[in-house]
């Protein structure tokens, strides 16, 4: 009969450490996923693995890391053997400052202070997302947990238990694979001509 009480007093705890993360749990499993229903199966597979090993959660520590870890691990396990992403162009050979240096070769530039996050503001987060999205595995799981949900090195390194170099690592790749990709989105949707057009106004 003792046990009820420090059950429910083990759920009450869970619950509230839960609420506390499940915002960004669940904009980070988007990122990942790219739907809204996958986002949400995969969060709730995440929860109920958490609460079911909740016992192995060391009081006191870092509980929006030990349960990213257990989504990243929910998404790696299962939702990346569903995901079919063809591979339509390379982004491996992007130079780490490509946008810096694409806009200085459409004149952009010359006109402003920092071409780069004024190209990504115009982007929009969606679309930075999608960009993101489109990043190889291993890339766009690294980056979504650095850009989309503000993680530092450590905290994604014990998320995805590998070392803190290697998310440098994949990290310093994917920021110049994203690179390309956003300067290819804002040409396609017309953004660098646009901003090429009113370099000159003040």
């Amino acid at each position: 009969m003792a046990e009820a009480p420090a059950t429910a007093a083990r759920t009450r705890e869970f619950e509230r450490l839960l609420a506390e993360v499940l915002e960004r749990a669940y904009g980070t499993a988007y990122h990942l996923t790219r739907s809204a229903h996958d986002a949400e199966d995969l969060v709730q597979e995440a929860a109920l693995s958490a609460f079911k090993h909740f016992d192995q959660f060391q009081p006191g520590t870092n509980f929006k890391a030990w349960f990213m870890r257990i989504l990243t691990n929910a998404f790696f396990a299962s939702y990346r053997q569903r995901k079919r992403r063809p591979q339509t162009t390379s982004l491996e050979d992007a130079q780490p400052l490509h946008l810096l240096f694409a806009a200085t070769g459409a004149g952009i530039a010359a006109h402003h202070q920092d071409p780069a996050s004024l190209i990504v503001d115009k982007l929009g987060e969606e679309r930075v997302s999608e960009a993101i999205h489109a990043l190889p595995e291993e890339f766009r799981v690294v980056c979504a947990l650095y850009f989309m949900n503000d993680a530092p090195y450590q905290e994604i390194a014990e998320m995805l238990d590998c070392p803190v170099g290697t998310v440098r690592s994949r990290l310093h790749r994917g920021r110049r694979m994203l690179q390309k990709a956003l300067w290819q989105t804002a040409m396609e949707s017309g953004i660098v001509a646009e901003l090429a057009a009113s370099k000159d106004t003040p």
